[in-house]
């Protein structure tokens, strides 16, 4: 093996590193609990008990979010956090996380060695390129971004709490995957495959590896599948539109099969990532207990009430 390919086979180690590590690991973080003083967000400051608290307390909650100045303080903060977290996590991986990346790792790295053949099992005819880019126009920004207004004016006006979050966390997903898969698609500078010189090569200024419209689809998919699992052909059509829009970029020359590979998982992750850290929790479980005691029937337990 020549030093050349040696080289190249370390710099495309090192992508797959840079590229898994942050999602999984920011994606899997259960909360921590927070300083002992640290008030809980939204919470009543007059209040005679301590809230009960983790990390997710120290950052901002979609929700009372109506207004525009407070919609955006809330995004732009929670996306610095975000990116802070997703950025920083490698040093906080587990070993659980560092098998679920190495795994994720040796999946992305066979498909890479595969691309070059793997690209050609359709005949590649121009109405399967036309086709496919009309489809996975499906995961464009252009598209994506009016889902996300939507579920967000429809929970305004309708004053539908989760209708509003998702909304928020798929929005700040959405941009949470740009700014990373940005970041990613400048260092492994892939030419795709329809590339007029060198296609597939790393290095050489491309923009192939990974498939934005994956990361944004995916990542979009995560939040909703997560806000309406309780409706159970909800993550079904999310993650199978989200595949849809996959393949239809690797049947429009787009993107090789790891270039989609990586970018759905990055999406999952970072959606997933969003959900567990910014979903208003205390929306989702507010409640009240209440004793109850009536000696005279010799009575006694406790009265629970729980808010939708």
């Amino acid at each position: 093996m020549s030093n050349l390919m040696k080289r190249r086979g370390w710099y495309i180690g090192l992508i797959i590193c840079a590229l898994y590590q942050p999602c999984i690991v920011a994606g899997s973080q259960e909360p921590a609990s927070p300083p002992p003083d640290t008030p809980a967000a939204g919470s009543d400051p007059h209040a005679t008990e301590p809230a009960i608290q983790d990390r997710r307390d120290l950052v901002f909650y979609p929700g009372d979010t109506e207004n525009l100045k407070p919609l955006t303080r809330k995004l732009l903060s929670n996306i610095w956090l975000d990116q802070k977290a997703i950025w920083t996590s490698p040093f906080h991986m587990n070993r659980d996380e560092g098998v679920l990346w190495a795994g994720l790792g040796a999946i992305t790295a066979g498909l890479i060695l595969t691309d070059r053949r793997s690209t050609h099992l359709f005949e590649n005819s121009a109405g399967q390129v036309r086709w496919g880019k009309s489809i996975s126009r499906l995961g464009a920004v252009y598209t994506i971004a009016p889902e996300v207004a939507g579920f967000y004016l429809y929970g305004v006006l309708a004053d539908n709490q989760k209708a509003r979050e998702t909304g928020v966390l798929g929005g700040e997903a959405l941009v949470d995957g740009l700014i990373v898969v940005q970041i990613v698609k400048a260092v492994a500078g892939r030419n795709r495959p329809d590339a007029g010189t060198h296609p597939g090569n790393f290095f050489d200024g491309g923009s192939s590896f990974p498939s934005g419209h994956s990361v944004a689809a995916w990542a979009l998919a995560s939040v909703i599948a997560h806000e309406y699992r309780n409706r159970k052909w909800v993550p079904f059509v999310a993650y199978g539109l989200a595949g849809v829009v996959g393949a239809a970029r690797y049947t429009a020359r787009q993107h090789y099969a790891s270039d989609i590979f990586a970018g759905s998982a990055m999406g999952y992750f970072i959606g997933r990532y969003v959900v567990n850290t910014h979903e208003l929790h205390a929306g989702h479980h507010r409640g009240t207990i209440t004793p109850i005691a009536q000696p005279s029937t010799r009575t006694f337990g406790v009265n629970l009430a729980f808010a939708m």
